[in-house]
């Protein structure tokens, strides 16, 4: 038998039970009442834009809300978050899905980067919570995709697009900070695909998008648990039912409005800590 035939125990090896990498029980946990009661009392204070095929930037406070509309048709988009004050602490989908799963939910929360890693915004609604996982384990606002760019779209087909969310959270994120785009392409990150619904082919493990369930009058909300400059970009794939990184497809705006709630609502909140981790020893 070569090192390539199957052994005679291949199934007993595929049949020990998995181990959760990550258990978070320990894990710190928001109060979802309190933030609940906060946003119920809270204020519109802005709203933003991004237009079909391009992002928009916005700023939260810490101790705010920010919720991303769909507002006139099926469309999803990619989101990035970062400090406000140190673009090097950035979301950081990779930790996030370690920790919360493929697809984030309510209560879930968007993590930052390392050395920083604190809860960035926690999600509060989600009018698609009704989704589940569907037959295909496909399910809404996922972790799992990058984002559309250019680089990869070169790769496969040979063109050169400019409107893929990567280049439009570059363009987003250089008109807030006055960077060169070259200087704000080095921030852009893994996204949360808002409203995305996506999966793993069960036969290849492939990443695959299908139709978003999403429609006008969705939204999902998140609480900012620091201070937050974001950007949005609506896909160039819209719904994302057939394809991305086109002009063929049809496209919408999302809305982003941000809502502040009175400082006694939030009287008990407790902004988060720096990581408990002590770097003093050894660090790379």
């Amino acid at each position: 038998m070569t090192r390539l035939d199957e052994p005679d125990d291949a199934q007993r090896r595929r049949d020990v039970a998995p181990v959760i990498c990550y258990p978070t029980d320990t894990l710190p946990q928001p109060n979802m009442e309190l933030l609940r009661n906060a946003l119920s009392n809270a204020n519109s204070v802005s709203m933003h834009q991004a237009p079909p095929r391009d992002a928009v930037s916005f700023h939260v406070p810490a101790g705010s809300f920010f919720r991303i509309h769909s507002v006139e048709g099926s469309q999803v988009g990619d989101l990035n978050l970062w400090h406000a004050e140190n673009l090097s602490e950035r979301f950081y989908s990779g930790k996030t899905r370690a920790l919360h799963g493929t697809h984030l939910t309510i209560g879930d929360r968007m993590w930052s980067s390392f050395p920083y890693m604190r809860p960035m915004a926690t999600m509060v609604e989600d009018t698609l919570s009704w989704y589940g996982f569907d037959q295909y384990g496909g399910s809404v606002h996922d972790v799992i995709g990058t984002r559309c760019d250019p680089y990869t779209g070169a790769l496969l087909q040979g063109g050169h697009y400019h409107y893929c969310c990567h280049s439009n959270l570059t363009r987003a994120l250089a008109d807030a900070r006055g960077l060169s785009l070259k200087e704000a392409e080095s921030h852009v990150h893994d996204v949360l695909n808002v409203f995305m619904c996506t999966g793993f082919t069960k036969d290849t493990g492939q990443y695959f998008m299908k139709a978003s369930p999403v429609r006008p009058g969705d939204y999902v909300t998140f609480f900012a648990e620091i201070d937050l400059l974001g950007a949005i970009s609506a896909c160039p794939g819209g719904d994302c039912s057939s394809e991305h990184s086109s002009d063929m497809a049809a496209c919408y705006p999302l809305d982003v409005e941000i809502l502040t709630p009175p400082k006694e609502k939030l009287i008990d909140w407790v902004p988060p800590r720096d990581n408990p981790y002590d770097r003093s020893h050894g660090r790379p």
